[in-house]
């Protein structure tokens, strides 16, 4: 185990990732970046110890979430069994139980015109980056 890890189970854990192969460890990486939301973006260090800022990149893939059905939850389950091929229960057990995840990995104009048919209904959604 490592020496340098005072808690024993982050010493197993670092023992575990050293065992692991290139191609194991970045798999492990961008399952981790999805798990958490973070990017894995190498930091460069100055000599006094502070981090150089990181660039924000833009994201190229979005999902858009159902937030609330709205005052006209027939209108929405009518556009969510359009767009989901879901059946009259499954929709109107998906538009009850916002929030809901309606559409995940597509592109900006794709997900732009999924959230206006969705709002032209008077459901609450939001679009937001992968």
């Amino acid at each position: 185990m490592s020496e340098a890890v005072a808690n024993p189970k982050l010493a197993q854990i670092i023992e575990t990732v050293k065992a692991l192969t290139v191609i194991e460890l970045s798999d492990l990486v961008h399952a981790l970046e999805k798990e958490f939301g973070v990017s894995a973006a190498a930091v460069a260090v100055s000599g006094g110890g502070a981090a150089a800022p990181v660039a924000e990149e833009a994201p190229t893939s979005f999902k858009v979430t159902l937030t609330a059905g709205g005052p006209n939850k027939i209108a929405v389950i009518k556009v969510v069994r359009e767009l989901l091929g879901l059946g009259l229960a499954d929709a109107k057990a998906f538009v009850e139980g916002a929030p809901k995840m309606v559409k995940e990995g597509i592109e900006k104009p794709a997900a732009e015109e999924l959230l206006k048919k969705l709002k032209d209904t008077g459901a609450e959604a939001k679009i937001e980056g992968v």
